[in-house]
């Protein structure tokens, strides 16, 4: 393909949309150990539309029922031809050890979303603090960079903890970073390092006295915080003690704020019918018993539907409501114009009674 000849500018394209494009693999990157970065284009030229921060669920093929697994993008809004995720991988992970093992450049998987309101854009603030551990670094990557290219003079203090210096993903984009933007300051933290390693920062566990030290005003910042769900117990901890007004503190989580599951009704009232849905599709109808959602009895019956945090979070579950109503609960995987076009979750909708959906 010559580029020359098919350059078009962002306004002469489409945003990507995950119902109608799969995602190519351009690359693949080592950023540390166990670390991947995976980037992508659409199959069809199109842009990315999304805010930094935010996360796509990517559709894994490891056996005859692919798994869905959830992903940070790492890569900035503000370079919209391209999108990124960076993932590590656990020992028993089965998602993201395929990823490491099978995904080359050429190669094409599906993708939902972008999703999420871990992002600046939707807390903005007058400075911030930026405190992550891990593979956690990477919805602050992005938000980052973007900031890098919209907004150079940014005040931004940017902590990291990781086990050894060589496990800091993204250290040295991020030390040439600081000499771009003069507000952004680095502060890094490890648990250990071996004697190959030379080491001059501070090391051990993120606490109030580390904070402090790298943030003297943290008190007046707004707040982003990512990683394991210790690390980030341990920041809020060490915030709350310290008197910061925690409506400014953010935190990114793959886990439901709130379970809103009902409980299961014992059985039909007498004379009440249950609940019909059909599968349009499929060709099939089921009933739904008192409690289940419509993901559960598409399982039941035999039906697929895509799910991955089955908490109403990621999206992954969007399908179309061709007719009827259901009481939907979710913790923010749709967007208000979805549910008006007709799209529910199927993880977290209860049908009010007869309902049609388009799987």
């Amino acid at each position: 393909m010559n580029i020359a000849v098919t350059y078009q500018h962002v306004d002469q394209l489409q945003p990507w949309s995950d119902r109608l494009h799969r995602l190519e693999c351009t690359s693949v990157t080592l950023e540390a150990p166990d670390v991947m970065t995976f980037t992508f284009r659409a199959e069809r030229p199109v842009w990315f539309r999304y805010l930094p921060g935010q996360f796509v669920t990517l559709e894994i093929p490891v056996g005859p029922d692919p798994v869905m697994r959830t992903y940070t993008l790492s890569s900035s809004p503000s370079r919209p031809y391209a999108l990124a995720v960076t993932v590590k991988a656990q020992k028993d992970s089965i998602g993201t050890r395929w990823l490491f093992e099978n995904l080359k450049p050429g190669m094409s998987i599906r993708a939902y979303g972008p999703l999420g309101d871990f992002s600046y854009v939707k807390h903005p603030g007058e400075k911030y603090l930026f405190i992550s551990a891990g593979s956690g670094i990477t919805p602050m990557m992005s938000m980052t960079r973007d900031m890098a290219d919209r907004a150079p003079l940014s005040d931004i203090v940017f902590i990291n903890c990781a086990r050894s210096p060589s496990e800091i993903i993204f250290r040295h984009e991020l030390e040439n970073l600081s000499r771009l933007m003069p507000k952004l300051n680095l502060g890094f933290v490890v648990e250990h390092c071996g004697r190959a390693e030379p080491w001059h920062g501070l090391r051990g566990f993120v606490d109030r006295a580390k904070i402090s030290l790298l943030a003297p005003d943290f008190l007046d910042r707004t707040i982003f915080c990512c990683g394991p769900e210790p690390f980030m117990a341990a920041v809020r901890s060490a915030l709350e003690g310290a008197g910061f007004d925690m409506s400014r503190y953010h935190q990114e989580s793959f886990q439901p704020a709130v379970q809103t599951v009902e409980p299961e009704a014992a059985a039909l009232a007498d004379g009440e019918a249950p609940a019909m849905i059909s599968f349009a599709l499929a060709g099939k109808q089921a009933a739904c018993k008192p409690g289940e959602t419509v993901l559960m009895t598409a399982r039941a019956n035999g039906i697929r539907i895509g799910a991955a945090c089955e908490s109403g979070l990621c999206g992954t579950c969007r399908v179309m409501m061709l007719s009827g109503d259901v009481e939907m609960n979710h913790n923010g995987g749709i967007l208000d114009e979805e549910i008006e076009e007709g799209y529910i979750l199927a993880c977290c909708s209860r049908p009010k009674g007869d309902i049609e959906i388009e799987v």
